[in-house]
């Protein structure tokens, strides 16, 4: 069975924070020039936040800059940091330190990830993006050229053995002259992409985690670059 090809301007591959701020970003950069860019997400997550499950503390100025009234749109950003506690832990007890001053949360928010990831979703819908949740990206598509040229979803109806059911279904091809993947540090298909072209060659790690020095790193925090 044939898959079904959809074309798109740009295809982009994951539903969190960073692929919808992306997809939102596209729509107001062509309504800005007066161009009709089409936009397409796949998310693997059955909904939009679905696979994003942690709270997390946010700074709201890429909030700001993207959509400057989302205090008025609904952001669920409602519970403001008052209060920071910076804990040195031994094996009996915890002493309170000075917050170091890059650490200091004032003005940042406590939410939902999830929530947050759902209410871009419903922003990127109504400048137009097309989001397919249910949709894991399966394979990356190459031009005769080896660019990169979009990606395919995965078959349907696949038994645990990789056969095909009654209910099979192939999956769909999503081409696009960009593709976005927005997958996270651990995606598969960005995985095979780094090693296609070998994106981490010469290139510092991603993350570095020190502790001992400097002092406020030994509360278990770590110092990340």
């Amino acid at each position: 069975m044939s898959r079904e090809v959809m074309t798109y301007d740009v295809v982009i591959v994951g539903g969190g924070p960073s692929g919808l701020a992306c997809a939102i970003r596209l729509k107001q950069i062509a309504a800005e020039r007066h161009r009709d860019v089409s936009v397409c997400l796949i998310e693997k997550g059955a909904d939009i936040g679905a696979h994003i499950l942690s709270g997390a503390v946010i700074e709201p100025r890429a909030l700001d800059e993207l959509l400057p009234d989302w205090r008025t749109r609904g952001a669920p950003l409602d519970t403001p940091v008052r209060d920071d506690r910076f804990l040195f832990l031994t094996a009996r007890r915890s002493v309170r330190l000075p917050t170091p001053p890059q650490m200091h949360n004032g003005g940042n928010y406590i939410a939902s990830l999830g929530n947050l990831c759902r209410w871009l979703g419903q922003q990127a819908e109504a400048l137009g993006v097309e989001i397919y949740a249910g949709f894991a990206g399966a394979e990356v598509l190459y031009d005769a050229d080896g660019a990169v040229a979009g990606v395919a979803t995965g078959d349907m109806g696949v038994d645990r053995d990789g056969k095909r059911t009654a209910a099979y279904a192939a999956g769909i091809e999503l081409r696009a002259r960009q593709t976005v993947f927005a997958e996270g540090c651990r995606g598969s298909l960005t995985k095979q992409l780094t090693e296609r072209f070998r994106l981490r060659e010469g290139v510092d790690p991603q993350v570095v985690h020190t502790v001992g020095w400097p002092p406020f790193a030994a509360a278990g925090c770590g110092d990340a670059t």
